[in-house]
């Protein structure tokens, strides 16, 4: 098994940085969208230095896939630094109809110091921001109720500015994703591939899978355990957690009868499986960081 080595930057990301520089001075708030399972991994490092002051929304996104106590935890610790908070299921719409009343409450202030100057109506002008694929396009189009800014399952696929007007009080400002030039630390890496907010044909499917079983089996032992029907020891990741990952994704390919020509168990198969069961929610809820762990 080989290590995880990511390095994905594209062009158009410089670019992205450089626009959002010099849009930000045409909205009142930004709105952040984030992968409620991964809340760090799901953030430009950069988002806050390039930010600033402007009033701060974060959206968790599927958050319908998280671990509600992770959501909990994550809404309290964005809120203690000021922001405000929005659960949503963009794929569905769950939480989408509330973006606009959170987004009138953050610029509460704002919009009274408008009405003192008789800017009665003026409406509120936010920008959407999020790292390829946290579901940043579908959000959008959920709250227009319309096919307004293109989405889709290969990251980055959004290009260029796109205003979208929601209502007479409110006009959002898509960008494109941005990410990071490389990946310092490679459980970032990681948590993106698991999530596929970078290509699967960046790594080896088994090798990430593998990770996935271990970092799974250290937080959610129990889930893993009745699903594959399997003996999860947690202490078994204290040693090589890719030695132990494939160990669990071994079982787990015999456990389904996965095998391929010659008799030998299928684990390849069983990787995917992982995978799509995981990204797809069939596997539990899961929320892989938590908010202590932000500056570890």
């Amino acid at each position: 098994m080989r290590k995880v080595n990511i390095q994905w930057y594209p062009g158009h990301m410089t670019k992205t940085r450089r626009q959002i520089e010099a849009d930000l001075g045409q909205v009142d708030m930004v709105a952040e969208i984030v992968d409620a399972r991964i809340p760090i991994s799901s953030r430009n490092p950069d988002i806050d230095a390039l930010v600033g002051s402007k009033p701060r929304l974060i959206v968790l996104n599927r958050a319908d896939q998280a671990d509600p106590a992770g959501n909990r935890l994550w809404a309290r610790s964005y809120q203690t630094k000021g922001y405000a908070v929005l659960e949503t299921d963009a794929k569905s719409g769950r939480g989408v109809p509330g973006f606009a009343a959170a987004s009138r409450g953050l610029l509460r202030e704002q919009i009274e110091r408008w009405k003192a100057k008789g800017l009665v109506g003026r409406p509120v002008r936010a920008m959407v921001v999020g790292v390829p694929n946290v579901g940043k396009s579908t959000f959008i189009n959920q709250v227009a109720r319309r096919k307004s800014a293109k989405a889709g399952d290969r990251p980055g696929v959004t290009r260029g500015k796109q205003w979208v007007t929601v209502d007479t009080g409110l006009s959002l400002l898509d960008t494109p994703g941005i990410l990071w030039p490389k990946f310092e630390d490679e459980r970032v890496g990681l948590h993106l591939a698991y999530t596929g907010a970078v290509k699967d044909d960046i790594m080896d499917v088994e090798t990430l899978a593998c990770r996935l079983m271990d970092d799974l089996a250290r937080r959610y032992p129990r889930a893993l355990a009745e699903r594959y029907r399997l003996e999860v020891s947690p202490k078994g990741t204290e040693q090589d957690s890719v030695a132990y990952g494939y160990e669990l994704l071994r079982a787990a390919a015999e456990r389904r009868g996965f095998r391929i020509s010659g008799g030998d168990v299928d684990t390849e198969r069983m990787a995917h499986i992982l995978l799509d069961e995981f990204r797809s929610g069939k596997l539990g809820r899961f929320t892989l960081e938590l908010p202590e762990e932000e500056n570890a």
